[in-house]
């Protein structure tokens, strides 16, 4: 008959117990780390152009997020640029997009379907506004464009909303004083080279890969917009998110010889809505700022991503997914 327990004997007893329940839990801990759950389910970015440099840039982000969030399946649709992607996040088409700060304000202003649910997640980079035209050309500014073809880019694109206001502050009129020709990035360097058009409007960052290899196999020129701005600024609204820039002498060397081109800018911005679920916004905003070496060197615009100024995504209030995360990085 076993000897009975001893007051001693169960105290050792319990002791032993309790701590391989420490142990076990220790190792438990180890082999299934607790903490927040993988963001999981489906999201749809919507991206741009074809070839265009918001469709490389989603490519890059899609690939990121692959590797931060791989239980998360990720869709990317193209489209004709900011317009359309503003639409697309405001109407619930597109969860996440890439718009110029001018087009946002556009559709705020206009008070487009969805408006009030628009969100900032980051401030990303500035695009440039480029006027593009052969070197033999005999347009030196903006109004010497009147009765020229001009490529102004898609319809629903943010390159035929800047390209509608700069023409109208030099004082020439989109339909009447231009003969626009909607085609975008992709088919305008070809289209110049064969005399199609006189000129194109582009915005995007610097440099742009279809401009670049253009400037390095046909002779251009880049027609200076800076001196715009303060016109621009006076039609209000939306046109006070433009800014005079400088593209720097190295952007475009074969075009440029060794000379910087005063133009116009406008910011870049990570849209969504007050539908996304907050962690998954966090995530996001995450990736983005963390990605910003590896997309950066295949996007040279996405270098200039900076966790100091990402958080200003003026017109927009900033998602509370955003700023948990900004929160979350601050020193």
């Amino acid at each position: 008959m076993p000897a009975p327990f001893t007051r001693v004997t169960r105290r050792r007893a319990l002791t032993g117990a309790t701590a391989g329940l420490v142990v076990f839990g220790l190792l438990l801990w180890w082999l299934l780390p607790l903490g927040e759950p993988a963001q999981s389910g489906r999201v749809t970015i919507s991206t741009g152009a074809r070839t265009g440099v918001y469709e490389k840039y989603g490519n890059l982000l899609k690939t990121a997020l692959s590797h931060d969030l791989p239980r998360l399946d990720v869709t990317l649709t193209g489209s004709e640029g900011s317009w359309d992607n503003v639409e697309r996040v405001a109407t619930g088409k597109a969860d996440f997009t890439i718009a110029a700060a001018d087009a946002v304000a556009k559709y705020q202003y206009e008070d487009r379907p969805g408006a009030l649910r628009l969100r900032g997640c980051a401030r990303l980079y500035d695009d440039y506004m480029q006027l593009v035209v052969a070197d033999s050309s005999s347009v030196r500014k903006v109004a010497d464009l009147r009765g020229k073809k001009v490529a102004v880019g898609g319809d629903r694109s943010g390159v035929r909303l800047i390209a509608d206001k700069v023409l109208r502050a030099a004082g020439l009129d989109i339909n009447r004083d231009v003969t626009p020709v909607g085609i975008g990035i992709d088919a305008m360097p070809q289209a110049l080279k064969s005399g199609e058009i006189d000129a194109f409007f582009w915005s995007g960052g610097l440099p742009t890969n279809h401009v670049r290899n253009l400037s390095a196999k046909f002779p251009v020129r880049l027609v200076e917009l800076g001196s715009l701005v303060d016109e621009l600024h006076r039609q209000g609204e939306s046109s006070r998110y433009y800014r005079a820039a400088v593209m720097p002498a190295d952007a475009y060397p074969a075009a440029q010889q060794g000379k910087a081109v005063s133009t116009l800018a406008v910011a870049n911005l990570l849209v969504t809505t007050d539908r996304t679920d907050p962690e998954l916004t966090e995530a996001m905003t995450r990736t983005v700022i963390d990605s910003r070496d590896h997309i950066g060197a295949e996007v040279h615009a996405a270098q200039l991503v900076d966790l100091r100024t990402a958080v200003y995504t003026d017109p927009l209030s900033l998602h509370e997914g955003a700023r948990r995360y900004y929160r979350s990085v601050k020193p």
